[in-house]
């Protein structure tokens, strides 16, 4: 032995891998014991105490009350839809069409106020319904009937990042928890081998980043996933081929048998569960997603229902598909991202006849094929599907041929979950500016959105900062009139 380094408390080179050699048995001796249920669930802690272990993160939990929804895919429309060109029928449009607007003009994105523009496309009626829906949305319209189209949506930003914020977030700067995050935060998911929430991404990410998608303060293991475009939608999904199998299996089985050792020790710190959490699911995905990604087993009827024979659909159609076999999977949240078409997503605040159209014709018939598959499947009943972007736009031009950026009213819908189908909730007045009927903020939504999944959205907290924190903050009523089985408390007529 080394006396030098005896008298000063250090230990020699051989002396730690002594001792470390001795550690690493036993650590597989407690992991082999724990297995033979030879060891109580509790685990010393570094203080001396016992730590009960925690169920894993992605556990299914119960609701608090009875769910109508089990998913939800969110088709994100980033950059504004306008809703005069959509789901929201305005015919003055047409008589003070290039003539100043008649009324008073709130502060704009860019406050290049121009004459008042009327919609270049008709609306037709469709469906036992007989709302009316815009030409540029005809796949659509054909699934009217299961709409709930709301047309009074309001929104406290309108500046893209700030906007995208609120409603992905419930606020409208960074750093909170996706309501994705949330949905798996509060129920968990039904997949052992994917993530709970996933974003499928059509090659761009809108203003404001990941952090869109993010985790916010809640432990990491909640985040967004997103999935990139393409045949490889996840970095170093597949192991390197000069590793053989058996080796990286053994490889793995040590590390976690580490990992649990190491989070027992320090009593199952959150960042660190989640961390570990993380690393084993990536492993499951690893045979997981390739699987998923296999579409040789869809008809063609299938491929065909989705646009996947035709190249402007194609790419949008592909991400629709996927989100069916991921909450097929028991993927909890699914969140769709808009294509790439050669614009600035649905931001037309020029040229709105062109960009809309192009926008329209990527997803139009994908987002229909998507609604016949889940209510032929019969999985429309229990998935939320939520269409929608961050604001709407201005009734006057911005320009000659653009709209602005308008928060003030606009629309999306939802389909399925419990949601009554082949109505209209709320109104936007005669020139479709702002919400005067029912009005609805991001906080509503969110509250439905949580309430048909099971979820009353004022116990649903996370203690952070000194306070429980929620997705609706301190606000939000539950929308019960587009309700199937209305029942909640914070309601709204």
């Amino acid at each position: 032995m080394d006396q030098r380094s005896e008298r000063k408390g250090l230990w020699s080179r051989r002396q730690w891998l002594q001792y470390a050699a001795h550690g690493f048995g036993w650590t597989a001796l407690l992991h082999l014991l724990a297995e033979d249920g030879r060891l109580s669930a509790g685990s010393p802690t570094a203080s001396g105490a016992t730590q009960e272990p925690k169920a894993p993160p992605f556990a299914p939990k119960p609701t608090h009350f009875p769910a109508s929804a089990r998913a939800v895919i969110f088709l994100y429309m980033d950059g504004g839809p306008s809703q005069v060109d959509t789901f929201d029928p305005k015919p003055l449009l047409e008589k003070y069409h290039g003539r100043p607007f008649p009324g008073p003009v709130r502060p704009t994105q860019f406050n290049n106020v121009g004459m008042t523009l009327a919609s270049p496309w008709k609306f037709r009626r469709y469906g036992d319904s007989g709302i009316a829906v815009s030409d540029l949305f005809p796949h659509v319209g054909r699934c009217v009937d299961d709409l709930c189209i709301i047309r009074s949506m309001t929104s406290k930003f309108s500046e893209h990042t700030n906007a995208n914020y609120f409603l992905h977030t419930g606020h409208g700067q960074l750093g909170r928890p996706s309501m994705g995050a949330w949905a798996v935060y509060g129920l968990g998911t039904m997949s052992r081998d994917l993530p709970g929430f996933v974003v499928l991404s059509s090659g761009m990410i809108p203003p404001g980043g990941i952090d869109n998608f993010g985790n916010g303060f809640l432990p990491a293991a909640y985040q967004g996933t997103v999935f990139a475009p393409g045949p490889k939608p996840i970095a170093d999904l597949h192991a390197p081929h000069s590793r053989p199998e058996k080796q990286q299996t053994r490889k793995r089985e040590l590390l976690e048998i580490l990992d649990r050792c190491t989070s027992e020790r320090w009593a199952h710190p959150d960042p660190l569960d989640a961390a570990i959490a993380n690393y084993e699911l990536a492993f499951r995905m690893q045979t997981a997603v390739p699987k998923l990604l296999d579409l040789s087993r869809e008809t063609v009827l299938t491929q065909r229902l989705y646009g996947l024979d035709e190249p402007r659909t194609a790419l949008f159609g592909r991400q629709c598909l996927l989100a069916r076999r991921l909450i097929e999977q028991g993927v909890r949240f699914v969140e769709l991202l808009c294509p790439n078409v050669g614009h600035d997503r649905w931001d037309q605040h020029s040229n709105l006849k062109k960009g809309h159209e192009d926008n329209a014709a990527a997803v139009d018939k994908p987002i229909a094929g998507l609604l016949r598959d889940l209510k032929q499947r019969g999985l429309l009943d229990s998935t939320l599907v939520l269409w929608g972007g961050e604001f709407g736009r201005t009734p006057m031009a911005q320009g000659q041929d653009g709209r602005d950026h308008n928060p003030y009213g606009f629309s999306i819908w939802l389909a399925g979950g419990g949601v009554r189908g082949g109505i209209t909730y709320g109104a936007t007045d005669e020139f479709g500016y702002h919400a005067v009927e029912n009005k609805v903020d991001v906080h509503d939504l969110h509250a439905t959105i949580l309430h048909l999944l099971g979820l009353d959205h004022t116990r649903l907290t996370f203690r952070f900062g000194g306070r429980d924190m929620r997705l609706t903050d301190v606000f939000g009523n539950v929308i019960t009139d587009i309700l199937c089985h209305p029942n909640p408390k914070n309601s709204k007529p």
